[in-house]
């Protein structure tokens, strides 16, 4: 299919001004366990939206973007978050605090975070969404790379499930099929899958959307409407409260609720998903901007943009130093994710060439935007499962001419005298065989087996990409620190290139 530029810049406009607009109707309601009736926005707006961190965080991975293109990754998102994004609560603070430490994502995602399969994670997904319209299949790889940050599980299923959706929603209208495909790049027996399966069920079985809402908040308990208490109710009786931090599942099936109780009215389904409370900002957000994408931002009605303006309000970002260049305007934020495309899709799928009115977009077709395993070569195809599978120890690192993945195997946690199995997954990158060395620097006394200097065989069949797998013991004497700061080099015979990778274990 075809995206022309016309159509596509209003649909990324509809997206963020839904986003802008869900996230100042729900936010009242936000960390609320209950139902409200609402119909409209409940404050006094005067003409701007209030601040919400849905938004602002993604203004910081356009910046990101701007700088590395299609480069971007986990690591690179991380920097951004020490420098840019102010605050230390939740998942938020948990990344942060482990990527001080010397952990890097998903590491950082997952160690000593209660918060990790919460919802900050799938409240950044359209930034990719719109980066990759009608390609799902880019968009949840960078949804990946950006949840691992600080989530792990739960927290990463959302952010994959919203981005293979809305990426979709720039060539697909039905929301079944749209909920399907997103069902279809996480696992069918995740918490995230468990919630929208419920709603799907509710409503085919007729329940009215306060009787769904109880319903799912049964069958994956959350935690979101308990974190500052019963506001101004009494607690309700028959909705219990969830591990603390397991909010994904059940947030994500809100926004699914408001999507089909509200029956394709876009204030309506806002509405209900705002009055169902918990994360009401974000599941409303999330909710505006799919609505926004698949309507377009000349289908919003005006009453809903008129309070609120052009305006983007933040919360969450460092504006004193410098660095960054943050958006003011939707129409500005627009503007540059539009400039941007061309060169984050390259010329494979936009051009910019032949195109009369702008560029033009070459799109999936909408029966080819479900995850399928795609074909490499004659041995191997490529399964995003696998990508997946891989947090929260397997740490990506990439090279000009190999990728590893160091496979921690478990926490990054070591004991005086206990083993720690390491295992490096190495994939070759050239069309010919490599022969590598694998050489290890470690704390002195420390013991490692086979050797911690090895050669190693990286293959290259006729069209196969050659992979190799090597697994190391450690065992840690003489622990008299915190934390001990490892590097393997990985070095190729006749190749200047040379992998290091570090590698930080806590004494735990």
């Amino acid at each position: 299919m075809i995206l022309s530029l016309k159509e596509y810049k209003n649909k990324v406009l509809g997206c963020w001004m839904g986003k802008n607009i869900g996230g100042t109707l729900g936010a009242p309601f936000e960390c609320k366990r209950g139902v409200y009736d609402i119909d409209f926005y409940t404050q006094d707006l005067g003409g701007e939206p209030l601040p919400n961190d849905d938004l602002d965080l993604q203004l910081v991975w356009l910046n990101a973007v701007e700088k590395y293109g299609r480069g971007v990754n986990a690591s690179i998102l991380g920097e951004y978050w020490h420098s840019y994004i102010v605050p230390n609560w939740a998942e938020y603070g948990a990344g942060k605090n482990n990527m001080r430490m010397g952990l890097v994502p998903p590491l950082s995602g997952y160690v000593n975070n209660n918060y990790r399969d919460s919802c900050g994670a799938f409240i950044r997904s359209e930034i990719w969404a719109c980066l990759a319209p009608g390609h799902p299949e880019i968009a949840v790889k960078y949804a990946y790379e950006d949840a691992i940050v600080d989530h792990s599980y739960e927290g990463v299923y959302g952010e994959v499930f919203f981005a293979a959706i809305q990426s979709s929603a720039f060539v697909e209208k039905d929301k079944y099929k749209l909920i399907d495909i997103g069902l279809s790049y996480i696992p069918e027996d995740c918490g995230i899958a468990k919630a929208v399966k419920c709603v799907i069920e509710c409503y085919k079985s007729g329940l009215d959307w306060k009787e769904a809402r109880k319903k799912l908040l049964n069958e994956v308990p959350g935690s979101f409407g308990m974190l500052i208490g019963y506001v101004d109710r009494e607690p309700e009786q028959d909705v219990p409260a969830g591990r603390m931090g397991y909010d994904a599942p059940s947030n994500v099936g809100i926004a699914i609720l408001g999507w089909l109780y509200g029956e394709d009215d876009f204030g309506r389904s806002l509405c209900i998903a705002a009055g169902c409370g918990e994360d009401s900002d974000c599941t409303a957000a999330t909710l505006g901007a799919i609505l926004g994408i698949i309507k377009g931002y000349d289908s919003i009605p005006e009453k809903w943009i008129k309070p609120l303006g052009n305006t983007i309000k933040t919360i969450s970002l460092n504006l004193g130093d410098a660095g960054i260049i943050v958006p003011k305007t939707v129409d500005e934020l627009t503007d540059r994710v539009i400039r941007l495309t061309p060169v984050f899709l390259g010329s494979q799928f936009c051009d910019t060439v032949n195109s009369k009115n702008g560029y033009s977009i070459y799109t999936l077709e909408p029966s080819e935007l479900a995850c399928h395993p795609v074909r490499i070569n004659a041995y191997n195809s490529y399964r995003f499962e696998d990508v997946l599978k891989q947090q929260p120890f397997g740490v990506k690192y990439t090279f000009p001419i190999f990728d590893v993945v160091v496979d921690y195997c478990e926490a990054p946690m070591v004991k005086e005298g206990v083993p720690k199995k390491f295992k490096l997954k190495i994939k070759n990158k050239l069309w010919m065989q490599q022969w590598l060395e694998i050489k290890w620097y470690l704390p002195e006394g420390w013991l490692i087996s086979p050797s911690n200097n090895i050669g190693l065989s990286l293959e290259q069949y006729h069209g196969n990409n050659g992979k190799t797998e090597a697994e190391f013991e450690l065992t840690p004497l003489g622990l008299n620190k915190p934390k001990y700061d490892l590097v393997v080099a990985i070095s190729s015979q006749g190749r200047h290139t040379k992998g290091l990778i570090p590698i930080v274990l806590i004494n735990g």
